[in-house]
């Protein structure tokens, strides 16, 4: 079955073939459908756009779909644009932080609120796209997460190069033989995203995070593109040195962590 054959074929929402009901089953409790955390900040120049990119995915998406916004201390006119989009948009909502906490915060925030059974990860500075989740679905629910693999990338010189020396070095320290942990198109399902324990900087090692539950990755190359505007929030010293020391603190995390096996039961 080919990704095409689980797209839309009219009107949103609604599965081309029924028979294709039993690709994703909900965690107990849970609605069979997936939510999209966005982060947001200072995001004024490229929110619209983005809306309108998010539209277009809905519109083909196999399964239900909403997205939840997460302001993350904007000081720009982000908060008022997520106001005024999501006010128009049923499937959309967002929440806001009453101060700047970090992108691990604002994506724990956004699975906190998740009431589906899968969640996702866009950035909403449009350097992924929203329809490249469409070739993410293929493979569930035989893995428990899907990466991106950013191919081409469209950043400076300077990013391209310090993100390819920090995913080796971390490749290298925790052996997750993921290519690109900090790509910023995911779909986990909820129930594996719940149980990651969270605290900053852990973002940059969500799939790494999955495995540890004895989750199972894939990894799916999607476009990448410039920047449609505004600027980059991350520099030298937070894209080297702020993953070296969270580097280590995971590899102590995972050498702590609890993980057991019940072989006989009687309670």
């Amino acid at each position: 079955m080919s990704v095409n054959d689980m797209r839309l074929g009219a009107g949103a929402f609604t599965l081309k073939n029924r028979q294709h009901n039993h690709i994703l089953q909900p965690a107990q409790g849970m609605k069979d459908e997936l939510t999209i955390v966005v982060p947001v900040f200072n995001e004024e120049e490229s929110l619209p756009h983005f809306f309108l990119e998010l539209d277009r995915f809905f519109e083909k998406s196999p399964l239900p779909a909403q997205a939840i916004f997460i302001d993350d201390g904007s000081t720009d006119r982000s908060l008022g644009l997520l106001a005024a989009e999501c006010k128009s948009r049923p499937v959309c909502s967002y929440l806001s932080f009453n101060k700047n906490y970090g992108l691990s915060t604002a994506v724990k925030a956004g699975i906190d609120h998740c009431r589906t059974s899968l969640v996702g990860y866009i950035d909403a500075d449009l350097q992924t796209h929203p329809e490249d989740f469409l070739d993410f679905f293929i493979f569930l629910p035989e893995f428990d997460m899907v990466n991106g693999i950013r191919r081409k990338r469209k950043d400076t010189l300077t990013k391209r190069l310090s993100s390819k020396f920090a995913n080796a070095y971390r490749r290298l320290l925790i052996n997750d033989a993921i290519e690109d942990t900090c790509c910023p198109l995911k779909i986990i399902k909820t129930s594996y995203a719940r149980q990651m324990p969270f605290f900053t900087g852990m973002h940059r090692f969500i799939p790494a995070l999955v495995q540890l539950q004895g989750g199972r990755v894939k990894q799916v190359p999607v476009s990448h593109y410039p920047r449609y505007a505004g600027t980059s929030k991350y520099h030298l010293f937070n894209r080297l040195i702020g993953p070296f020391f969270d580097t280590l603190a995971f590899r102590w995390m995972r050498s702590r962590y609890i993980r057991y096996e019940v072989t006989n039961r009687n309670t």
